[in-house]
């Protein structure tokens, strides 16, 4: 399908990766990892032909459609969530546009019976007829169907860009992605901006995609739920299994302990060859074995053992001050954007030592609670902030907010006060910033050096009380797994608003999910809470939502919902339910494919009728107008079996 053949980039002279080699096969889930800086999201930009090796070969069909989500984008942000998707699919919105313009030129015209006129009106019906082949007839509610897969509403369709968070300009790029059928799915850090929910949901979705994906993450559980293949960029090399993430790790470890076992073997061997021709070098007859001897040491060829980039963080946070028992209690909390409702009511105590997680869907207020309680946004209620309590807070955006025109040493040097101005040098090297690393401008550090430069800000003073938004965006595995173990270690507060569920396991004990402007309280791990809220599949989770909604006490009554689901009658219900929609998603998904094979074919005999070799062949246009009828069909069909699997996923809307 695509091949990189001996690839190598050099930057200044620096050399990034070299000679490396792979190919992607039809229907493959590439797991790309590495560590920041090691080139992953450049071999994406390789791939889609946005940049050029220094040397090598990319080969890619030329018919391949490439569906390309980039870690930074930039969006419309004026447009509605419809128009930018709309605008997207260029074919369609060309037309429709032309038409348009056609359309208002004849309204003013009245030369009806000029040569020009009817070429105009041809003109307009070839335009139009092309239109409706392509589907854009039917556009409007492809659209809408796509995005509601996606989790928006129908009145968001009309919104603005700008009034929706980035995890859901998120999902508008990946809508317009999908609706443009790649072949091929480049995804770059897809987590960083989407919430647990939606991860769950992308999860499944990529589960089912019939094309190929290659994927570049941080989130392990993602790679491991998505993944079947691994390929890592270490110090400029590229090593490559056919395993999920966490499957690779073991392997790759055996690996290098067999390359260290036998190369420990080989050095053995050496020597004692070594001593044996330092031993026999002067006696006469031994001449012919003493070389022999050299002569196998020369002929030898070395073990190599894979090296290891083992450059790391290391992060201590300082001992903080004792803070009273109550840190952050939350009263009756409200927050409107405008006339938007975001939290009602909210109540809440955090005391000293707890290990806190905000969870929920993007957009339900998660980072704005989080907001509130440093004094960073207005609102309605009371927060009241404990004795002797000293908050450091990492934003979401943090890396951001830094200025681009100070060095990275002038980034803490300017906050650092008293004695710790001695230390900066020191934290920064913590930090993997050393030597020439302090002078770099911040506006040339990668996403990850951003990040780890301002988690450096956090250690500049004993804060009792942590408030960290998405600490993880950016960061490689090897960084997360140290900042991981930092705050197991720390000995204040913690409140981490996160998606990475592997990063939140084992470090936090209490989770509030925020939903439908309020808050509540889960005891226990993350895991524990996604194993109540059966968060399987995104599906799951919005009809147990609705449910709860509408059965209001009753869900929140443990005692009767333990006796409820206890009920050997309910289970036979629930599994009768699971078979029915188990099988209704595999008409659906046989439908989709039977629908893509009919726009293939209809796509294929259009580009024969616009071949002038093709026209006088009347068979080429029944066989058209039959798959027409075929496609009109199916379609219904789908939209009948899709919404019967809508009302199976959501029994009480």
């Amino acid at each position: 399908m695509v091949s990189l053949e001996d690839i190598r980039v050099e930057y200044s002279g620096h050399l990034l990766f070299g000679d490396i080699s792979f190919f992607i096969r039809e229907g493959e889930k590439v797991g790309l990892v590495g560590n920041n800086g090691s080139g992953k999201s450049t071999l994406l930009k390789l791939i889609t032909g946005d940049l050029q090796p220094t040397a090598g070969q990319v080969n890619r069909p030329g018919s391949m459609r490439i569906g390309y989500l980039p870690q930074h984008m930039e969006h419309q942000e004026g447009e509605t969530v419809y128009n930018a998707v709309f605008h997207s699919l260029e074919q369609i919105s060309s037309l429709h546009r032309g038409i348009e313009e056609m359309n208002r030129q004849i309204a003013d015209r009245s030369d009806y019976n000029s040569k020009d006129y009817a070429e105009t009106i041809n003109n307009l019906s070839s335009m139009t007829e092309k239109y409706h082949m392509l589907g854009g007839d039917r556009i409007d509610s492809v659209i809408e169907r796509t995005l509601n897969g996606l989790g928006f509403d129908r009145e968001d369709l009309n919104a603005p860009m700008y009034t929706f968070s980035g995890g859901w300009k998120m999902r508008v790029e990946l809508a317009k992605i999908l609706l443009n059928e790649p072949d091929l799915l480049l995804l770059d850090e897809p987590t960083n901006h989407l919430d647990i929910e939606s991860i769950q949901w992308f999860e499944n979705y990529l589960a089912r995609f019939q094309g190929s994906v290659v994927l570049i993450s941080h989130d392990r559980a993602f790679l491991d739920a998505v993944t079947n293949r691994t390929i890592e960029l270490n110090l400029g090399r590229l090593y490559d299994f056919r395993l999920s993430y966490s499957q690779y790790k073991i392997e790759r470890q055996k690996l290098r302990e067999q390359q260290q076992a036998a190369r420990e073997n080989q050095q053995k061997k050496i020597r004692e060859t070594e001593q044996f021709i330092e031993r026999f070098r002067y006696k006469a007859n031994k001449a012919s074995l003493v070389q022999s001897r050299i002569k196998q040491l020369e002929k030898m060829e070395q073990v190599q053992v894979d090296q290891e980039d083992q450059k790391t963080m290391h992060i201590r946070f300082p001992s903080p001050p004792r803070s009273g028992r109550e840190v952050l209690k939350a009263t009756h909390v409200t927050k409107h954007y405008g006339e938007k409702l975001v939290l009602d009511h909210v109540d809440f105590l955090i005391e000293r030592g707890e290990r806190v997680a905000f969870v929920g869907r993007n957009g339900e207020g998660k980072t704005t609670m989080a907001r509130v309680l440093i004094r960073g946004t207005d609102y309605e209620g009371r927060v009241t902030v404990g004795h002797n309590v000293e908050i450091g807070y990492y934003a979401q955006n943090q890396d951001e907010l830094l200025d681009d025109n100070l060095t990275v040493f002038q980034t803490l040097d300017q906050v650092a006060e008293g004695e710790v101005r001695k230390q900066v040098r020191s934290i920064l090297g913590a930090f993997l910033f050393q030597g020439e690393d302090v002078d770099k401008k911040v506006s040339v550090l990668s996403g990850g050096e951003r990040s780890r430069l301002a988690l450096a800000r956090l250690l500049l003073h004993p804060y009792n009380m942590l408030i960290l938004d998405e600490p993880t965006n950016h960061l490689d595995m090897r960084s997360k797994e140290v900042l991981k173990q930092a705050l197991r270690d720390f000995q204040g507060t913690l409140l981490v608003v996160s998606h990475d569920r592997d990063f939140m396991d084992g470090l936090v004990g209490k989770v509030y999910e925020f939903r439908n402007h309020h808050m509540k309280e889960h005891i226990g791990g993350i895991y524990d809470f996604l194993r109540k809220r059966q968060l399987s599949r995104l599906d799951e989770l919005n009809a147990d939502s609705r449910a709860s909604s509408s059965n209001g006490a009753r869900a929140d009554n443990p005692s009767e919902q333990v006796k409820t689901n206890g009920s050997k009658q309910d289970h036979q219900k629930r599994k009768a339910h699971k078979n029915k929609l188990r099988k209704v998603e595999k008409h659906v998904e046989s439908s989709e494919k039977k629908i893509a094979d009919l726009e293939k074919q209809m796509e294929e005999l259009n580009e024969k009728m616009a071949d002038p070799q093709h026209m006088n062949d009347p068979d080429i246009y029944a066989r058209y107008d039959k798959l027409r009828h075929d496609h009109e069909r199916e379609m219904k069909r789908w939209e009948e079996l899709h919404a019967e699997l809508e009302a199976l996923q959501n029994p009480n809307k």
